[in-house]
């Protein structure tokens, strides 16, 4: 008797107390786990709000079926960030269920994550961020079928969003690229890796107008001209930028980019026409580099790691200069000691 006493107040007592010391360590599908464990177990870790303000159901099966279950329970009415990141059979009907539902609210929602979500058309966008007014973080990484009827249900709906991923939403154009230009003044992070309708207009407008931008990735967009890469230079936060494939880009484009002093991460991977020239004013005026990538480059030589280790040498610790056969002395030994903190010396295989 008396030893189910002591096992009923242990369970009562003692189970809350580790529950919220070890919950918020635990990956949220283990915390998930947990709840069927015990009665003790379950209303101690429903008591914790903050362990319900993320909804992790990456790679789900069936994940619109179980967002609809998840959403209707009382302890995500507080949800701040919702990953479905290639999550497996949500479709628009789900997310249009969801606006369809009472007593269902994303008001408090931060972050969302629909990346690779194919099923996904301008129809189940619109639907989502009518829910998330308050959205800051939003991305769709490869919804191939999203147009600019998405940008402009996002733009209307979210007001407060500083960081855009499109990256592979083949079907944006300089129309969408408008409408952020003209409604995220604040943006601080954008994506448009292979966003391949877009041209200079598109691009100029939000360089003019998204003057706070602190990450920029132009990954794999050819077309783009020399103009559009001196306006980068305007971009006074900028501390990432990847122009993996801009061939297009002179030596006269990285003067301007130079201007950006607070680069840490800058991929100039097969930048065909740039030469010593530009790499040296990179040099000279983005002394805080940490990240480098000439893959490919045949223009450089020895000259522009001088001048990189004259001013990156206490920074960099990527350095990425394979296929640059201009460049001798391009050995680990070599590059080690120009650059004694480097310890990445591959990014593309």
């Amino acid at each position: 008797m008396a030893a189910a006493a002591a096992d009923e107040a242990w369970c009562r007592e003692t189970v809350p107390r580790v529950m919220k010391l070890v919950s918020p360590r635990l990956p949220q599908r283990d915390v998930c786990a947990l709840l069927a464990v015990s009665p003790w177990c379950y209303r101690a870790l429903v008591a914790n709000p903050r362990l319900w303000e993320v909804l992790d159901m990456r790679e789900m099966k069936n994940a619109g079926d179980r967002l609809i279950s998840a959403l209707s329970l009382a302890r995500y009415h507080h949800l701040r960030v919702l990953n479905l990141e290639f999550a497996q059979n949500i479709e628009d009907r789900h997310f249009v269920h969801l606006k369809e539902m009472s007593g269902i609210s994303l008001e408090n929602l931060e972050f969302l994550n629909l990346n690779a979500c194919q099923k996904i058309s301008d129809k189940g966008i619109e639907a989502i961020t009518s829910l998330c007014p308050n959205l800051q973080g939003l991305s769709i990484y490869w919804i191939v079928g999203l147009t600019d009827s998405s940008i402009g249900h996002i733009t209307k709906n979210c007001r407060q969003i500083v960081d855009l991923n499109l990256s592979g939403c083949k079907n944006i154009s300089d129309k969408g690229m408008s409408l952020v230009a003209n409604s995220y003044q604040g943006l601080k992070k954008l994506n448009i890796t292979r966003c391949v309708k877009l041209t200079d207009d598109g691009l100029k407008e939000v360089l003019q107008r998204c003057s706070l931008l602190e990450s920029l990735n132009l990954y794999a967009l050819s077309s783009f001209t020399e103009e559009v890469y001196k306006g980068i230079g305007l971009l006074s936060n900028l501390t990432f930028l990847d122009l993996c494939g801009a061939q297009n880009l002179t030596d006269d484009g990285l003067v301007c980019i130079s201007r950006c002093g607070g680069l840490t991460y800058l991929n100039l991977t097969w930048c065909a026409r740039v030469t010593d020239g530009g790499v040296i004013a990179i040099a000279q005026g983005c002394q805080s580099l940490e990240m480098l990538s000439l893959f490919g480059i045949v223009g450089v030589t020895d000259a522009c790691l001088e001048a990189l280790s004259k001013s990156c040498s206490n920074s960099l610790t990527t350095l990425d200069v394979n296929g640059c056969v201009g460049i001798k002395r391009r050995s680990r030994d070599d590059l080690l000691k120009l650059f004694p903190l480097l310890s990445c010396f591959k990014v593309h295989s």
